[in-house]
């Protein structure tokens, strides 16, 4: 014998006018589902505009050169948009249960309630989530930026919320949650010094040394493509301290945001490539001095 809520079920699934029904609630559900679709794909266009009016009110305030209004738009425009679309499919959603004849206040109360318990026990998650909130106000970090945060190091690839993704010089991926970041470096604001140290010997010509310092540096300077990332020439030459072995030469170099690595390799192959062909010893070439003798 079939069981009563088998029998139930048969005979709604027998009835005609059942099916209609039924037709007509999931086409109302395909509907609520591809509005939501169009929606997210209008929202996309719509903050690439968005983008352009961001960078457009930087550009009066003076907020910067041009590649770092763009990773600031670009970081705004992409938390605006998971949060927008995060919104739209959870609308989405409710829109498409009650659409199949559930009750919603039920399940809007319940989600409401569990919010409550959620954030009484989930203080870790609100402290990450208000991290993220500061950074993006502050405008800490921007997607792009070569950083430093809790001492590791790497570009900004996403700033969500709750956690910040960084990418390491050898490809790993570092997630660090908004809520533990306690030190920030950023090395791509305004502009970065490329800091140059050379090590000649006691018996080298130091200021012959220094000559070639300056003369390589103001190569540099005016070459392809290393003027177009140069902001300022070359700082006064000096000998910047004495040690065992030889004197330590330094200058810096003020560059564009992230780019003293481009100028700093160059100065490193030419320098001492001029120090050998004119005979400057290295460290190497002499033993220690002793100089609290």
């Amino acid at each position: 014998m079939m069981p009563k809520w088998l029998e139930r079920a048969v005979d709604e699934i027998s009835k005609p006018e059942n099916w209609l029904h039924w037709a007509g609630n999931l086409i109302h559900v395909a509907i609520v589902f591809a509005l939501a679709w169009l929606i997210t794909r209008l929202l996309k266009r719509g903050m690439k505009r968005l983008k352009t009016h961001i960078m457009a009110g930087m550009d009066k305030r003076g907020g910067g050169n041009n590649e770092e209004m763009e990773r600031r738009s670009v970081t705004l425009i992409s938390v605006l948009t998971k949060v927008s679309n995060s919104i739209i499919w959870i609308v989405a959603f409710v829109m498409a249960m009650a659409q199949l004849g559930e009750r919603v206040e039920p399940l809007v109360a319940g989600l409401g309630v569990v919010g409550i318990a959620v954030g009484l026990g989930a203080q870790t998650l609100i402290k990450d989530w208000l991290g993220g909130l500061f950074i993006l106000l502050e405008d800490q970090l921007r997607i792009g930026d070569s950083v430093a945060i809790n001492g590791i190091n790497g570009s900004v690839e996403e700033i969500n919320l709750r956690t910040t993704v960084l990418r390491s010089e050898t490809g790993a991926i570092h997630i660090i949650a908004n809520g533990s970041i306690n030190t920030v470096t950023n090395n791509a604001r305004d502009y970065s010094y490329l800091v140059f140290e050379i090590t000649v010997a006691h018996g080298a010509d130091l200021d012959r040394a220094m000559q070639i310092v300056t003369e390589e540096g103001k190569k540099i300077e005016e070459e392809d493509p290393y003027k177009a990332v140069i902001l300022e020439p070359m700082e006064a030459v000096g000998i910047e301290k004495l040690a065992e072995r030889g004197a330590t030469i330094k200058t810096r170099i003020k560059t564009v945001p992230t780019k003293q690595a481009l100028v700093g390799r160059e100065l490193n192959r030419r320098v001492k490539s001029r120090m050998q062909a004119e005979g400057i010893p290295s460290p190497d070439s002499f033993p220690k001095v002793d100089l609290n003798r």
